[in-house]
């Protein structure tokens, strides 16, 4: 069942009180990140993607850096499963080809590596420790 979700990409300054309040319930509340490790210097240089459901309620949040990595991908526990997290990501992949890189890149949760892969992702390297949670690199090569 497709639920209405809208998609907004801008900067910092336009996404930050919603993309702050959605990380901070899933990385620093569900999954135990340290606050300190959850912010960083770069989101200021990001685009930004949140999404809204039906009634205007923040949902999920992404962002691309300026290198083409694509990160702090945040669906809310109560609307996962729902394409949000497809949607972001394609959100942020198509902002990344308007920027004209020839692929993106993400350090994904392990448990999310089937999520990455049926979006085309391939993993690569070895498993590593960030912020106490398992990841792996994956890429994406972009087309136009």
């Amino acid at each position: 069942m497709s639920h209405p979700v809208k998609i907004q990409v801008g900067d910092w300054a336009a996404c930050r009180d919603h993309a702050m309040v959605i990380r901070h319930e899933v990385f620093v509340q569900e999954q135990k990140v340290p606050l300190e490790l959850e912010l960083d210097h770069q989101d200021e240089n990001c685009i930004h993607a949140v999404a809204y459901n039906s009634q205007g309620e923040a949902i999920g949040t992404g962002r691309l850096l300026p290198d083409g990595h694509i990160g702090r991908i945040a669906v809310k526990a109560k609307c996962r499963g729902m394409g949000i997290g497809s949607k972001l990501l394609d959100a942020l992949m198509n902002e990344a080809r308007r920027r004209h890189h020839m692929e993106v890149v993400l350090s994904a949760q392990t448990h999310a590596l089937k999520f990455y892969a049926r979006r085309g992702f391939v993993a690569e390297g070895i498993t590593y420790m960030d912020a106490g949670i398992e990841h792996v690199t994956m890429r994406h090569p972009l087309t136009a």
